[in-house]
């Protein structure tokens, strides 16, 4: 027999397993009766009372002990003799969709235009200390993708898409802490999701499958209407029924591509706005109501979003204990990001603010047809770096400056490695864009006391979160519907947002591969 109870301890107490146990039995109803086993399965922060608590599910058996469940690696076999499928992008998106296609025996081969992890860091270096922009290796591109340097967070909303469970234990199995899968709020660190991503790289060879970096994929070779494989650096071909398409959102080049071919893509609504960053110890005493807050609690996050007129205006990517990163994939453009260590342990908070983007807002550049949104998003880019001295220096206004119009007269300190400086943030954006985060401030500000400070920077500028772009797939094939072995995937071709909706998105395609091919 198994019982599930739910409690609440203190955050010290909910680390002592003495005392978890104890008040279990408090609660169960089996009482005078001690539990054959026992284990943790939810884990969350219950932060609405004055009292900061943390809430656990546990489950008691009563009967046996609890068998520990098999790994999902040990059903893997080699697949180097199988045919080979085609898969354009190592992020999560295209490295879950290898491991997917080796557990249903098909051999994936992966290409990528950027770096594995390890050099890709050099690159990583050039950007933060030397504005240095290498096209093909940055903070978006390179083995891992935007994520493995974006805070490494695993929440997702997206319980419909997929098995998140499945998705969580891989990542487990490569080296993941067990916690993210009791974690309400899981999270991984960008410490530790490069050698993570190198064990999923090396999953991949072991059983057969192939991992190539530095490889720009350049054309798509075509056959009577059906997709027979790419063309890589401008010279190599290489042949295969299927091809996975898993770009991320910020190549830009593939979009192009797609174009020219005919190949039929779809300008999409997205988001664009800053970044805000605040001191944490503001942002733990406005949530736990308290400072310095408790040492067993983490580092304080929050998720905001409201209506102003009729667009949306929302937090993303929120970094608690974070660090603010230049993301830009070309020279000439500033695009700044989050990301946090394991241990969340930054002075800083920080956390994309943004503005929805509908189609009826790009008027002014429907003369780029269907890459109107790209564009726009472009210029927005391009303006920021203009402001600059030419480095990855970021314009930036204290926040009550932003909403007042005011430039800043000085800055607060930043996270921010490449520096900041005073700026006129609120006219180098759009300004239906800055109208509306003003206002979004301002009630976030109500609705978190203590928010709206002159203590928070508002960097620009936060256009990456998502594509303005869609390539659309059949829902019941998930291929291309005008290229039958093409299958676009995850957050570049506009079906997933986030590291774990990504994943799974890959997993789905990797098993519609597997109809396709034996259809």
């Amino acid at each position: 027999m198994i019982e599930t109870v739910e409690i609440k301890l203190s955050p010290s107490d909910a680390s002592d397993e003495t005392k978890i146990l104890a008040q279990c039995l408090r609660q169960s109803k089996q009482k005078g009766k001690m539990p054959v086993d026992w284990r943790l399965v939810r884990r969350s922060i219950d932060a609405r009372q004055k009292k900061v608590l943390i809430q656990l599910r546990v489950e008691l058996s009563f009967a046996e002990v609890f068998q520990p469940e098999p790994a999902i690696l040990e059903q893997f076999r080699e697949v180097s003799d199988q045919p080979p499928v085609i898969i354009i992008g190592a992020g999560p998106a295209g490295y879950f969709a290898a491991l997917e296609l080796i557990e249903l025996g098909l051999r994936p081969v992966v290409f990528d235009r950027g770096k594995d992890v390890r050099s890709r860091r050099r690159d990583l270096r050039a950007i933060q200390q030397f504005g240095e922009v290498n096209p093909n290796s940055n903070y978006c591109f390179g083995e891992g993708g935007a994520g493995t340097y974006s805070d490494g967070k695993l929440y997702t909303r997206s319980h419909k898409r997929g098995n998140i469970y499945k998705a969580m234990k891989l990542f487990v199995e490569h080296g993941a802490k067990s916690d993210i899968l009791i974690d309400a709020h899981p999270h991984i660190g960008s410490n530790k999701l490069p050698g993570i991503v190198a064990n999923i790289r090396a999953t991949i060879e072991k059983y057969g499958g192939q991992v190539h970096f530095d490889s720009l994929v350049t054309d798509l070779i075509a056959e009577n209407g059906k997709i027979k494989g790419v063309v890589v650096n401008e010279r190599e071909e290489h042949l295969g029924r299927a091809v996975i398409l898993a770009t991320g959102h910020s190549a830009r080049d593939i979009y192009y591509l797609l174009y020219k071919k005919g190949i039929r893509i779809e300008a999409k609504p997205f988001a664009l706005g800053v970044r805000v960053e605040h001191p944490q110890w503001l942002i733990d005493k406005i949530q736990y109501k308290q400072h310095p807050r408790e040492a067993a609690l983490p580092a304080a996050s929050y998720r905001l979003a409201c209506q102003v007129a009729d667009r949306g205006v929302f937090s993303f990517c929120m970094c608690p204990g974070g660090l603010v990163v230049p993301a830009a994939t070309a020279p000439g453009e500033l695009v700044v990001n989050g990301m946090s260590m394991s241990r969340r342990d930054s002075a800083y908070a920080n956390s994309g603010t943004v503005v929805a983007v509908e189609l009826s807002d790009l008027e002014k550049y429907r003369q780029y047809g269907v890459f109107a949104g790209l564009e726009f998003q472009k210029s927005v880019e391009q303006k920021m770096f203009a402001n600059g001295d030419g480095s990855q220096n970021a314009p930036a206004q204290r926040m009550t400056d932003f909403v007042k119009d005011r430039i800043s007269k000085d800055l607060p300190s930043t996270s921010y490695i490449p520096g900041i400086h005073e700026a006129p943030v609120h006219r180098l954006l759009p300004a239906f864009i800055s109208r509306k985060l003003q206002k979004g401030m301002l009630y976030f500000g109500k609705k978190l006391r203590g928010y709206f400070t002159e203590e928070a920077n508002v960097i620009g500028t936060e256009s990456r979160t998502s594509s303005p772009i869609r390539i659309p797939r059949k829902k019941e094939t998930l291929m291309h519907e005008d290229m039958p072995g093409l299958f676009p995937c995850g957050e570049g071709a506009g079906y997933a947002g986030g590291i774990i909706s990504a994943a799974m998105d890959g997993q789905n395609v990797a098993r519609a591969v597997k109809r396709f091919l034996e259809s």
